[in-house]
C-alpha cells in the first residue's frame, strides 16, 4: 500500500481493522491455500488483505472508495474492481478468474450489510463460501434458532441456502475508528443440494410470516395463502418465530407447487 493516512469516510461505513491478535485469528478461521480464487469485499487499507495475499498469491478486490482504488493498484498481485459491491455480478468474476468457486471474504460496511448478504444469495452457486466481519447483532439474527428475540426474516432466508456459524468476537477497540457496536465474523458455507426454491416465493412468505410478529400467523401468513388458494395443512396459529426454517421451505415448496 501506499503511504499516507486515509481518513475514515463515514459515507462508506469504514472502520479499518487495526488488531494484529484478530487478523491472525481472521485468517486462521479463513484457512487461505495457494491458489485459490479469492474476493476481497472492502478491503480498505489492506489489514487482512495483506496476509491473504501472501498466502493466496494473487487475490481479487472490489473496492468502491476511488482514493483506496488507487493504492490497492499498486501492488501487483492484486486485481481491484473499483466498484459498489451490489453492482458486481459474481458469476462473471468466477468466469474472469477461470474458477467454478469463488471463496469470499470481507468486513462489510455494517450500514448496508444486509443487502450484500441478499446479493450475494442470488449468486451462491459460484460461492464455496463466505468469511465476513459484521456487526455481531446482525450474526445473531443469521444464525438464531426459532423461539428466539433475535429469530426472524434473515435467519430463514440465509438459513435456507448456508450452513452458518459465528466463528469469532471482534471488540469495537480492534477498529480505527472504533464502531460503536461489537462485531463477529461469520463462516457461511452453502448447502451442497438445496430445496428447489423460488427465491422470491419464499421471500414473499417470510416477509409477510414477520410483518407483524407478535400476532399469530393467522392474521398475516393465513390470510396470504388463502390469496395463493392453498388447501394444504399448516398450522397459523403460531406465531411467526416458533416455526422451524423446514416448515417454511417445506410451505414455500407446497405454494410455488399450486
Amino acid at each position: 500500500m501506499k503511504p499516507g493516512k486515509h481518513i475514515a469516510r463515514k459515507r462508506f461505513g469504514q472502520h479499518f481493522l487495526a488488531d494484529g491478535g484478530i487478523i491472525d485469528a481472521i485468517v486462521e478461521a479463513i484457512n487461505p491455500q495457494a491458489g485459490q480464487p479469492m474476493v476481497e469485499i472492502g478491503p480498505g487499507l489492506a489489514a487482512l488483505t495483506q496476509p491473504l495475499v501472501e498466502r493466496l498469491g494473487t487475490l481479487t478486490v472490489i473496492e468502491l472508495d476511488r482514493d483506496l482504488a488507487q493504492r490497492l493498484r499498486a501492488h501487483a498481485q492484486l486485481r481491484v474492481i473499483e466498484s459498489d459491491v451490489l453492482k458486481v455480478d459474481f458469476a462473471q468474476v468466477a468466469q474472469g478468474l477461470a474458477a467454478t468457486k469463488l471463496r469470499v471474504v470481507g468486513n462489510l460496511p455494517y450500514n448496508i450489510s444486509t443487502p450484500i448478504l441478499f446479493h450475494l444469495l442470488q449468486c451462491v452457486d459460484v460461492i464455496e463460501d463466505q468469511h465476513f466481519m459484521l456487526q455481531k447483532e446482525v450474526i445473531d439474527r443469521m444464525v438464531a434458532r426459532p423461539a428466539t428475540a433475535a429469530y426472524g426474516r434473515l435467519s430463514v432466508m440465509l438459513q435456507w441456502r448456508y450452513a452458518m456459524e459465528n466463528v469469532l468476537l471482534v471488540p469495537p477497540e480492534s477498529f480505527d475508528p472504533p464502531p460503536r457496536v461489537d462485531s463477529a465474523v461469520v463462516r457461511m458455507v452453502p448447502r451442497h443440494h438445496p430445496p428447489a426454491i423460488h427465491v422470491n416465493v419464499l421471500s414473499e412468505l417470510v416477509q409477510v410470516a414477520f410483518s407483524q410478529r407478535r400476532k399469530l400467523l393467522r392474521h398475516t401468513l393465513g390470510q396470504w395463502l388463502q390469496t395463493k388458494n392453498f388447501a394444504g395443512d399448516f398450522n397459523v396459529q403460531r406465531r411467526a418465530e416458533e416455526v422451524p426454517v423446514d416448515e417454511y421451505i417445506a410451505l414455500a415448496l407446497a405454494v410455488q407447487a399450486i
